[in-house]
């Protein structure tokens, strides 16, 4: 195992690395929070897909395809298609809004009364995410190192932290698009051609394995469409997303580079779906669903090889915990506690303090993400109750006041207090894991919002003046850097 510790251990140095160098370019609220909002195309779509293909993503699609087959891919195609939907839909739009967090769309758009209830669940809901992320680290360092849970946890959550913390987005941006090579070569171009020639082929994976293993839609439509409702929709309007594609050098850029990797996140799907199904075939016992990649991974691939896959899944991991985390921190900061002490977004003081006030804020809250991290047990039960949250309680007033002219703050507050109130009594009734709280949830969030958005007075017309304005492209605070920067091409 000697070689493969050498390549993780490089990797792992190459992060920090990164964030050093991060440190030094991020000098501004802009260029910490979003890159100085100037990735182009390809840096823009190898960070989109690094970050929305996790952990859950290559061990947890890996091991519905070791439990369904084919069928195991839809979890994460639906990510891809709630990303392409992003992204050819309403990702050129939010880009030109030159703002930080979606609580400040909605205030744009709502006359500034919709932040503060709304960055709390998008607060929740990202905090969440990052901590089940930092959670699988104790997964693949056991594998690794033979390492106690514990310490797993702190030392990949520390790292991620650090490099966050130095350099911001620039940091993440550069480690992002890294971790999207190693995954790329890790996955796609090892580990899924090595698993299928030890399986046998496709072939003796078919003769070997029951018919079901191989019907696209094996796993159920009930559970497609609690995917399509949870993830498809959560890509529309999670922070984390919302980020990234505030970093795309132009509408432009946003719009196809989030195509690219939306498509890239598909063939990503059927890759981990078809691993797990050779996965099936080689060790058809395993304990556990989620035991096969790391199984796999362990006994069947050289070494060197085995390093890399390895360095990939950590890579899936990293990318997403360090996006969700300065999302989290970004929302806990700019939406929430500017909010609570009176000030506005972006006002008062120099740009380097606010560059301090959000690098403290990343750290207090990597800090909080490790601790609870290392307390829960759960981590299926936390992740779901962020996304009902997140689905039942913004996807209305958000998509509402994107689409919607006639859509007002009263109706917005109303959509995310009944749907977030409404998902959690489900949840209480149903069970964390039932279907019908996101469901019941966003069907009375649209019939609140729509309800009481007829019942009050409209948006006033200089607020949907100004709006349309930033859709547009115009308006906007001028704290952005030009986008001639070679690493951005």
């Amino acid at each position: 195992m000697a070689v493969d510790y050498a390549v993780i251990i490089v990797y792992l140095a190459g992060m920090l690395a990164m964030g050093w160098w991060g440190m030094r370019r991020a000098k501004s609220k802009s260029e910490f929070l979003v890159a100085g909002r100037r990735l182009g195309p390809w840096m823009y779509s190898g960070t989109m897909a690094a970050i929305v293909l996790g952990g859950a993503s290559t061990i947890g699609g890996v091991g519905l395809g070791y439990q369904y087959g084919l069928s195991g891919a839809w979890m994460v195609f639906t990510i891809g298609l709630g990303l392409l939907a992003l992204s050819i839909f309403f990702s050129a739009r939010i880009a030109r809004l030159k703002v930080y967090t979606v609580s400040e769309m909605l205030d744009l758009r709502y006359g500034g009364r919709a932040g503060l209830i709304s960055g709390v669940v998008m607060w929740a809901y990202t905090l969440m995410l990052a901590v089940t992320s930092t959670i699988a680290y104790a997964t693949i360092f056991d594998v690794l190192f033979d390492m106690n849970r514990t310490v797993a946890i702190i030392l990949g959550g520390a790292i991620v932290v650090a490099y966050s913390t130095l350099g911001g987005m620039w940091s993440i941006t550069l480690t992002d698009m890294v971790q999207f090579v190693v995954k790329t070569i890790g996955v796609l171009l090892l580990l899924l051609p090595i698993a299928v020639i030890k399986a046998g082929g496709f072939s003796e994976m078919k003769a070997k394995l029951p018919t079901e293993y191989f019907d696209p839609l094996g796993i159920g439509g009930e559970t497609i469409f609690t995917y399509v409702l949870i993830y498809t929709f959560g890509m529309l309007i999670g922070q984390d997303i919302w980020q990234r594609v505030f970093t795309a050098r132009t509408d432009r850029t946003a719009r196809w580079g989030g195509t690219v990797a939306g498509t890239y996140c598909l063939v990503y799907a059927i890759a981990g779906a078809v691993i797990g199904t050779a996965a099936k075939v080689m060790y058809p016992k395993l304990p556990s669903a989620d035991a096969a990649f790391a199984t796999i991974v362990k006994d069947e691939l050289p070494v060197g090889v085995r390093g890399l896959v390895l360095a990939a899944a950590l890579a899936a991991v990293m990318s997403t915990s360090s996006g969700a985390l300065i999302a989290c921190a970004t929302v806990a900061n700019n939406d929430i506690w500017s909010r609570l002490r009176g000030a506005v977004t972006g006002s008062g003081g120099e740009e380097h303090d606010e560059v301090k006030g959000n690098r403290a804020f990343i750290l207090i809250m990597g800090v909080a993400v490790i601790a609870i991290a290392i307390a829960l047990n759960n981590v299926v039960e936390a992740l779901t109750v962020a996304y009902n949250l997140l689905v039942g309680g913004l996807l209305v007033p958000i998509l509402g006041g994107l689409l919607w002219r006639r859509g007002t703050a009263a109706g917005a507050l109303a959509a995310v207090s009944v749907g977030g109130l409404a998902v959690i009594g489900l949840m209480a009734s149903y069970g964390i894991l039932a279907n019908e709280p996101v469901c019941y949830g966003l069907l009375s969030s649209l019939a609140a919002y729509v309800i009481v958005s007829l019942a009050t007075k409209p948006t006033d017309a200089a607020v949907l003046t100004a709006w349309r304005e930033r859709l547009a492209g115009r308006g906007a605070d001028s704290d952005e850097t030009p986008a001639a920067d070679p690493v951005t091409v």
